[in-house]
């Protein structure tokens, strides 16, 4: 089953356990008998009892970029294509010269090179519902394994904190959060007298042309919750709200354009990290429904790349992208 196809089945359960503390800790290091200290880390999988300060971590899934940008000790990951055009130089060297121990879906989970990794640390990062896909007690026979997978969209700040704390690296992490921080607050600021005022509409990558679908994203999706710490607001809400990104996006149909951002001063959309329009989205920027919107006639239409960051780094290149995009509004 992939990953990306069940992330909008996620529930409230696993959100509930994303807001939840990591467990009792101790320090790191040996104790005084010689034996390695250990803390209960709460995870998709239950409260599991880790190493304080790991030493060998494979990464799987969402999990991968996060443990790559936060210096963490790996030994072994999955392939992760999606991030890779997100991803620095450096981290991107990282990224091809570790070990791929799993593919782009959860079950291509290659057990023997995981154990031939010899990790003390298993981090899944996948959505719950693909767990069924991996043999997790498997996993847990070659060492402790932590779920901590994707939930609703914008939740990738908080699940990208816990996947770096439970490899014992949050110092790269905080770094890395700080400077994220600091530039939204810049970029804030930058279109405070602009940005608030306005009611936005965002159209994602994840329509389907052939069903004559769209992808309207809400705050808190992919396309949109970057852009609200510049301070962007998008109006409406789900009709029908389902778990995870059902929660914050739906498919009309392309007849349904009108009604959905007849009301919308500025609208925006998802396109891949080149530059590239999906196909999905040309379908919708092809259609006389789209050209007729007011936003669109009054030139107030913007692309987004990098509408799939999940960490701080990767998010980095989503505010410069989007305060790319947005700049004409300045002038206006």
């Amino acid at each position: 089953m992939s990953i990306r196809r069940t992330f909008g089945l996620v529930g409230a359960v696993s959100l509930a356990l994303v807001l939840t503390g990591c467990g009792s800790s101790s320090d790191d290091g040996p104790d005084a008998s010689g034996k390695e200290r250990t803390r209960v880390f709460a995870a998709d999988n239950g409260k599991i009892t880790i190493p304080a300060d790991p030493k060998r971590v494979v990464a799987t899934g969402y999990a991968v970029p996060v443990m790559i940008e936060a210096d963490a000790p790996l030994v072994g990951i999955s392939s992760w294509k999606r991030g890779e055009p997100m991803m620095t130089e450096e981290d991107l060297a990282t990224y091809r010269k570790l070990p791929k121990v799993a593919g782009e879906q959860a079950a291509e989970t290659n057990y023997e090179a995981v154990a031939e990794a010899d990790p003390d640390l298993i981090v899944i990062g996948v959505p719950a519902p693909v767990l069924g896909d991996i043999d997790i007690k498997r996993l847990e026979s070659i060492a402790p394994v932590v779920a901590i997978g994707p939930t609703v969209p914008s939740a990738w700040r908080e699940l990208s904190h816990k996947q770096a704390d439970a490899a014992g690296a949050l110092e790269e992490f905080d770094a890395a959060k700080n400077t994220y921080e600091t530039r939204a607050a810049e970029l804030a600021k930058k279109y405070k007298d602009v940005l608030p005022q306005l009611k936005l509409g965002h159209v994602g990558a994840y329509g389907d042309a052939a069903k004559g679908t769209f992808q309207r994203e809400f705050n808190g999706s992919w396309g949109t919750n970057i852009a609200e710490d510049l301070g962007a607001k998008y109006y409406g809400k789900v009709k029908k709200p389902g778990p995870g990104s059902q929660s914050v996006s739906e498919y009309p149909s392309i007849e349904e354009l009108p009604a959905a951002f007849r009301e919308a001063d500025v609208m925006t959309y998802s396109v891949n990290a080149d530059g590239s329009v999906p196909e999905s989205v040309q379908y919708v920027l092809d259609s006389k429904l789209w050209k007729n919107l007011p936003a669109v006639k009054a030139g107030k239409a913007f692309p987004f790349r990098y509408t799939e960051a999940a960490t701080y780094g990767e998010a980095l290149k989503t505010l410069d992208a989007i305060d790319t995009s947005l700049a004409p509004l300045l002038n206006r």
